[in-house]
Formats: C-alpha cells, structure tokens, sequence
C-alpha cells in the first residue's frame, strides 16, 4: 500500500503555542511510519512551504489550539489548497470557538447551560449588577480560547473588574458565567454523519487548583482523570447523549470533546473542543483507549474521517 504524506501543523502564534508544539511532537511520534509519510510545518514560520507543497500533501493533522489554529482560519486554508484534514471545517470550527455563540446553539439543541453574560470593551456594566444576575462566585474566561488561558473564579464583587480586564488582554469579549460547584466531566466524541460516544471522564484537580486550569491541565500529577466517570449508568449515558448533540449542533465533524458539570443530578453543558489535547495523556486519547483504540490507532481513525469527510464534501478524488 503507498504511504500518505501527512502535513502534520502544530506551533503557530497562539498563547497555546508551546501545547500544540509538545502535542505535536508526541503525535509525530505516534504515528505509524510505515503507513505515512510525515512532513511537519509550523504555521507560524512555514505556510509558503505549505502552499507550494500543497500538490504533494494527502492530508493534514492539525494539531494547533486557540486562534489562528482552531477558529477555522487555518481550516479555511487547507480547503484552497484542497487539503484534507481531521476534524471540524470553517463553520464547526469557529462557531465553537466562539463560546458565546456556542452557548446560543446549545440552547436552540434543548442543552442546559449555566446563565451567563457577555461583556466587551465598549459594554457599560456594573459589577453589582453582573453579581446579583450570576451570583457568586462569577467564572469569567475569554469569548475565543482554550487552556483556560486568561481564565478566572470570581468570589468577591471588588475583583470583578480585574479579572474582566485580564480576559480582555486575550480577546475582545468576554464571557461572564455563574460557577457551578459540581463534579467535573468530559465526554469525547467521534464520526462524521454516524457518531460515537467515548467513555465519559471525571476531572478532579488537585486542592491547589479551584478548576481545571493552564497548570492543572498540562503539569503531570496535578489532576486525577478517571475513565470511566464515577457516575451513574443513566447520568453517563445522558452526558454522552449531550455530547453527541453539541457536536450535531456546533455542526463539528471528526471528532470532538464537551465539558460538562454535574451538580444535584443535573448536567450543565460548559464548552466543545474541537480540537481536543493531543498527547497521549490528553483527556481525549485516554477516553479513546478506553474504548480500546491505542494512540496510534485513533490518529489513523481521525485520518480516514477526514478524507472521508472531504470525499462526502466532492471536492476530492
């Protein structure tokens, strides 16, 4: 069988660029050498080269996070260059990078979601009233991001302000929503038109972290992940239920992970990744080895849904 040549992108110039420069590593690592051929570029240093080897390229993993790398920017590229990739294209993957219009979406699917408000520069606010509609304490995080970058937990109403103003410095809006004091959990999805939910997994940080923060995600030991989720049949099964229509409804192909909170039985539904952490300790490769897929055996799996997805498109041979 001929070998593919794999365009593997990773780096780029989001404040996520030493996460998806490690991810890359270890997924070049992974991939099985006698099925590919594997060329990697660095995006912010490398799309001429890209382009010019475009012809050459049979498809690409992109493993970048944040902006310019999972807002459907890069995405958008590779489909001019008529490139398959893995995962999520232009709409699915801005849409949930977005996670205002995320939440608006979810909602129009019948998932719960934790109230929330939506501030930028020029919006007129007062903390008091932010306060007395969200309650405390307040989870305020950039609109456009991941790795809980610019993040913070709120507890009193004179920090408010600053924590706004820390989140702006990553991007113009920012997302305001009432912390949820539950069980924390993450539910992966996988498939283009005929989805597959993986085993659900519990995030329990440390004492030392109150979320699943920068530090807590990325510094080992730091968070216990269990897989399967301790919960109950019915509660895994929504999650997983949940998870599969946050995909459908964020219009995500591929693969993808949503977060989740549990609380007093409830399930709330927090965010989708759509181009989840990828060594292979990251939540999504875990819960796919769960489901008996080794490393390697899922980033052969995402491959394939991603020419199959730019088959099903007839923009490929």
């Amino acid at each position: 069988m001929k070998k593919r040549t794999v365009a593997l992108l990773s780096g780029g110039i989001s404040s996520e660029r030493e996460v998806s420069l490690n991810s890359g590593n270890q997924v070049f690592e992974a991939l099985d050498k006698e099925k590919y051929n594997i060329v990697r570029y660095d995006p912010k240093t490398d799309l001429q080269r890209l382009v010019v080897d475009a012809e050459k390229i049979d498809v690409a993993l992109i493993i970048l996070h944040g902006p310019y790398g999972e807002d459907g920017t890069v995405q958008g590229l590779l489909d001019l260059l008529g490139i398959p990739y893995q995962g999520s294209g232009v709409l699915g993957s801005a849409v949930a990078m977005n996670k205002t219009l995320a939440k608006y979406l979810y909602q129009q699917a019948g998932l719960p979601v934790p109230p929330f408000v939506v501030v930028d520069r020029n919006t007129v606010y007062k903390s008091v009233d932010i306060v007395a509609q969200l309650g405390l304490p307040v989870v305020v995080k950039p609109v456009e991001g991941g790795s809980s970058v610019g993040m913070s937990i709120v507890k009193s109403e004179n920090d408010l302000t600053a924590a706004i103003e820390k989140a702006l410095a990553y991007d113009a809006s920012v997302l305001l929503e009432a912390y949820i004091d539950g069980v924390e959990l993450t539910a992966g999805v996988i498939g283009n038109d005929i989805t597959e939910a993986l085993p659900l997994i519990e995030i329990v940080p440390n004492q030392d972290h109150e979320f699943f923060d920068y530090e807590a995600k990325y510094v080992a030991g730091l968070t216990q992940e269990i897989c399967p989720a301790r919960v109950d049949p019915d509660t895994s099964r929504q999650a997983q239920d949940y998870a599969r229509k946050a995909h459908q409804a964020l219009a995500c192909r591929g693969y993808s992970r949503t977060d989740m909170i549990l609380k007093d039985g409830e399930l709330l539904v927090l965010e989708t990744n759509t181009i989840p952490g990828m060594t292979a300790t990251s939540l999504f490769p875990q819960a796919a080895k769960a489901a008996g897929m080794s490393f390697s055996q899922l980033l052969d799996r995402l491959i394939d849904l991603g020419i199959e997805n730019r088959r099903q498109s007839g923009n490929i041979e």
